[in-house]
């Protein structure tokens, strides 16, 4: 091997990465194991990047500020712009007008004023974070997979005995569904814990927010081929 070859090595090594693959139990609404779902983690991830996830989050918590807080400078509070006191003769220290920021009830010396925190990230990077954020879970044995869920009407009690039957009631679940369906969203609207989610409109933060990630054996489906991954996010 040449010499260039070898400095090229040590700028770049380069890594082989040996993952297995992930076999997880399927379940029934009862908890009973009907099957075990297998994948193949790079469909994912090739690995997971903290400082992406970490930057993604964040971006998701800057956009939910309102930025809307204000507060005012000593031109905007109200009060007389006279001299408090003539400059020389009194014994007093020098002091100007009662709006200024030393004194009580003066203006703030740098008032805050409304803006706008949010920003994006590129779209690549947000939906890959978000199938890394999915990959954690599964890495950390927080992830479950149903074989269906579906309720007939809405009855709140219904997913709530499928979240005991299940082991899930105690923390905060995601449910992440392959389509929107109203009557499940309704039936799980009232349960605080509990966050529904059609797989295209997963992100990263709700993800990584939730202790626990509940996923349909059809939403993971559609999360694994490369149409599915590319919406969520």
């Amino acid at each position: 091997m040449s010499r260039q070859a070898k400095r090229s090595l040590r700028r770049r090594p380069y890594q082989v990465s040996l993952v297995a693959m992930i076999s997880v139990p399927v379940v029934d609404v009862t908890g009973k194991q009907v099957g075990t779902y297998e994948f193949d983690p790079a469909e994912f991830a090739k690995q997971i990047n903290k400082q992406l996830l970490h930057d993604v989050v964040v971006m998701y918590q800057a956009n939910a500020r309102v930025g809307t807080a204000k507060t005012k400078t000593r031109g905007e509070v109200s009060g007389s712009s006279k001299k408090i006191y003539r400059q020389k003769g009194t014994g007093n220290a020098r002091a100007g007008t009662k709006r200024s920021p030393t004194r009580r009830g003066g203006g703030h010396t740098f008032a805050k004023r409304p803006r706008d925190w949010s920003y994006r990230l590129p779209k690549k990077a947000v939906r890959a974070a978000t199938r890394m954020a999915v990959l954690s879970k599964f890495q950390d044995g927080e992830a479950v997979v149903v074989d269906s869920l579906a309720v007939d009407s809405i009855k709140t009690k219904a997913v709530v005995g499928v979240l005991k039957a299940l082991g899930l009631s105690a923390d905060s679940c995601l449910l992440a569904i392959k389509d929107y369906d109203n009557t499940l969203w309704k039936s799980a609207r009232n349960i605080e814990k509990l966050r529904v989610s059609p797989c295209r409109d997963l992100n990263a933060y709700d993800v990584l927010r939730q202790r626990r990630f509940l996923v349909t054996r059809e939403a993971l489906d559609a999360l694994r081929t490369p149409a599915g991954a590319d919406q969520a996010g």
